[in-house]
């Protein structure tokens, strides 16, 4: 494998993963550079994201998410939507970025960007309701704000350079690991007291 191949396969990674916090930014950031820059050719039927139907398209539910998740009550439910439409996304934006990739089958490229889309928003809509607790709901539109621009840098960092997303993996993926070694620890010396 290559490093144009590896590059694709991170960039898709990355565009997934950020598909799971706002599901609009990615989608639109890859039509938007496939219609005006040769950074990225979308084979068919993904070419179709390049169409001016489908970038206002984006653009007006692009607007419609991120006003739905700073109002209260309705971030809910637009997370809930979320569990449908997040992965969706993602599965699309995995599969049209390596759709140019002859030896990866379409099927496990979708499926790909459906479990790491769908990891992200569960994350996401894990933490929101300890944030909504936590800051009697004030804290949301902060929290959204900064999921927006996470992965809003996330799609842009995919597309021009993807191989800083393998190393965020590598460091998310380590930190994770970190972690869960701690919690087993507290929790193994919480039994024995």
């Amino acid at each position: 494998m290559d490093i144009q191949a590896i590059s694709t396969i991170l960039s898709a990674f990355g565009l997934s993963a950020s598909a799971g916090l706002n599901a609009y930014i990615p989608l639109l950031i890859i039509a938007l550079t496939a219609r005006f820059t040769p950074l990225v050719n979308l084979s068919a039927p993904y070419n179709l994201l390049e169409s001016t139907w489908v970038i206002g398209a984006l653009t007006a539910l692009l607007l419609v998410e991120i006003l739905a998740d700073k109002i209260p009550v309705v971030d809910h439910v637009n997370d809930l939507l979320g569990l449908a439409i997040r992965p969706a996304a993602g599965a699309m934006l995995f599969a049209a970025s390596t759709g140019t990739l002859d030896f990866l089958d379409p099927r496990l490229a979708l499926v790909s960007g459906l479990v790491v889309a769908g990891v992200a928003h569960g994350a996401k809509a894990t933490a929101r309701p300890l944030v909504t607790v936590s800051t009697g709901g004030i804290g949301n539109p902060i929290v959204s704000t900064i999921e927006d621009i996470a992965a809003f840098t996330t799609s842009v960092v995919a597309v021009i350079f993807p191989l800083l997303i393998g190393g965020a993996l590598v460091v998310f993926a380590g930190l994770w690991a970190w972690w869960l070694t701690r919690r087993n620890r507290r929790r193994g010396g919480a039994v024995r007291t």
